[in-house]
């Protein structure tokens, strides 16, 4: 069935809590929903949400949605697709490596786990990031000193306005920080699969990240092997409640709820002396959320009493919001509300969210 063909009729499914697909664990029901695990029954399912005027919100992995407890009143789509190949170059070439492309809705951590254990370098620092490979671009995810911007080949989506394929080059592709043109526009691409060029290499690229460097005990700028940096990557990320676990109340959140500020110049001058600054090629300082929020008074495990325990900061990590059981979105508001103002307070510094609001503002 070609995009623009009425579709056929489905059959009823039983309702779908929002909370069952996110890591979060909260949301409300999914007025309509579709499971869709090939790419034209993706393409399919939202071209005709499209052509009804129905919204339609995207789900794969559900680790970066914090949706309404009174859930989404359009059409859910859930990204199931699989496919992972690789042109892969003589290991003994010059550029020797692989062009390695993903559906969208493969797991992320089985993508670096394969990259790692086949020989290519260029993610495992990006271990243990929760999600699907089409909402990878989408932020352009990092972590540890690698995003996935220094990887990707391109990206093929489905033009939701112009109702065609389209795809783009990393150039095209209007990658910053955790920033891409895919967010810009959420409403008009649909990933399909993205592709990554990896070179060949035991050893992982420059770590750039003095934590990480510390762990493997590497000054930062020199290699390691790229399987011990996934190791130490996975290790710092467990200590901090980053990999998921069901029975640990801490991974029950959308990793960093909010993005390192970018400031100007005049505005990094007004922190206090020992802020974290980094400066970017464009003139920008960047700071850390983190220290902005412990440093603002907020220390890990951090509940306001209105909402009693039932959120919390994480115990390990403070940027992380985290459902302690039996949360609602609006506990987790008053929670990123209270530590937004507070470190507005203190520093002059609004922080801005990481995770897609649904239904929620804050």
């Amino acid at each position: 069935m070609s995009p623009t063909s009425p579709s056929r009729p489905r059959s009823p499914v039983p309702e779908v809590r929002l909370a069952d697909l996110t890591t979060l664990r909260l949301g409300g029901p999914a007025a309509d929903y579709v499971e869709a695990t090939t790419e034209a029954e993706l393409i399919e399912a939202v071209v005709d949400a499209d052509e009804r005027g129905v919204p339609v919100l995207l789900v794969a992995g559900g680790s970066n949605l914090v949706v309404s407890d009174a859930g989404f009143s359009g059409r859910v789509v859930r990204i199931a697709t699989r496919g992972l190949s690789a042109d892969v170059e003589p290991h003994d070439a010059t550029c020797g490596g692989a062009v390695l492309t993903a559906a969208a809705g493969e797991v992320w951590d089985d993508v670096v786990a394969h990259a790692v254990t086949s020989g290519w370098s260029g993610v495992e620092a990006l271990s243990g990031i929760p999600g699907s490979v089409g909402a990878t671009p989408v932020q352009n995810v990092g972590a540890y000193g690698q995003e996935v911007a220094q990887t990707i080949a391109q990206v093929r989506t489905f033009d939701r306005v112009e109702r065609r394929q389209r795809t783009f080059s990393v150039a095209e592709c209007g990658f910053s920080y955790r920033h891409s043109r895919f967010k810009a526009e959420p409403d008009r691409y649909l990933i399909l699969e993205v592709t990554f060029q990896l070179p060949a290499a035991s050893l992982s690229a420059p770590i750039a990240y003095g934590e990480l460097a510390r762990t493997l005990g590497v000054e930062v700028g020199q290699r390691a092997p790229a399987a011990d940096v996934r190791s130490a990557v996975l290790g710092l990320r467990a200590a901090k409640g980053m990999v998921l676990d069901a029975a640990d109340h801490d991974t029950w959140s959308a990793g960093s709820f909010f993005t390192n500020p970018m400031l100007s110049a005049d505005q990094a001058r007004t922190l206090p002396e020992n802020a974290p600054r980094f400066p970017q090629p464009d003139g920008s300082v960047k700071s850390s959320a983190a220290w902005l929020i412990e440093h603002a008074g907020f220390a890990k495990g951090f509940s306001p009493a209105q909402v009693e325990g039932r959120v919390s900061l994480s115990t390990k990590h403070t940027l992380a919001l985290t459902n302690r059981g039996g949360a609602s979105a609006d506990d987790l508001m008053v929670l990123a509300r209270t530590v937004r103002d507070g470190v507005e307070q203190a520093f002059g510094v609004r922080l801005v969210n990481e995770p897609v609001l649904v239904g929620l503002s804050l």
